[in-house]
C-alpha cells in the first residue's frame, strides 16, 4: 500500500508550531508548478516567498491537496493557490526554523488499463502449510 504524501501535515503541523512560538509563518513557493496562482509581480526565478501570518491574509485554508487563502499584493486583493507539491519551505520568518521539502515534480495520472502481472518465479513448486 502506498502511502500520501506526508508534506499537508508537516505543513499545517509546522504552521500551527510557528504561531505557537509568536513567530511569522513564510513559505517559499514554486512558482511555476501545475495549479499555482501567485502574485505574477512578486515571483522572481519561478518562486515567491510568502507571509501566511493570521494579520497578513484572510479565509486560509490547509487540506491535504492545497493551501489557499485571500491576501493582499500591492494594494490588490487576489486569492492565492497552492497545490501542496508547490510549497518548497516553511519557516518562521524570526529565527529560519522550520523545513525544507524536496522538490516534487507532478506525477503523471495512472493509465486506465491494468497492471502488467509480475511472471511467475520459477524455482521448485508452490508450497502450502497447513495452520492448526
Amino acid at each position: 500500500m502506498q502511502m500520501s504524501s506526508s508534506r499537508p501535515y508537516l505543513i499545517r503541523a509546522l504552521y500551527e508550531w510557528i504561531l505557537d512560538n509568536d513567530s511569522t509563518p513564510y513559505v517559499l513557493v514554486n512558482a511555476g508548478y501545475p495549479g499555482t496562482v501567485v502574485p505574477e509581480g512578486f515571483v522572481e526565478d519561478d518562486q515567491v516567498v510568502l507571509n501566511l501570518s493570521p494579520n497578513a491574509i484572510r479565509h486560509l485554508e490547509m487540506d491535504n491537496e492545497r493551501v489557499c487563502f485571500d491576501g493582499r499584493f500591492g494594494g490588490v486583493a487576489q486569492q492565492v493557490w497552492l497545490p501542496a507539491g508547490a510549497i518548497m519551505a516553511i519557516y518562521a520568518r524570526e529565527t529560519g526554523q522550520g523545513m525544507v521539502f524536496e522538490i516534487e515534480t507532478e506525477t503523471p495520472p495512472p493509465e486506465d488499463h491494468e497492471p502488467t502481472p509480475e511472471p511467475p518465479k520459477s524455482g521448485g513448486r508452490p508450497a502450502l502449510k497447513v495452520v492448526k
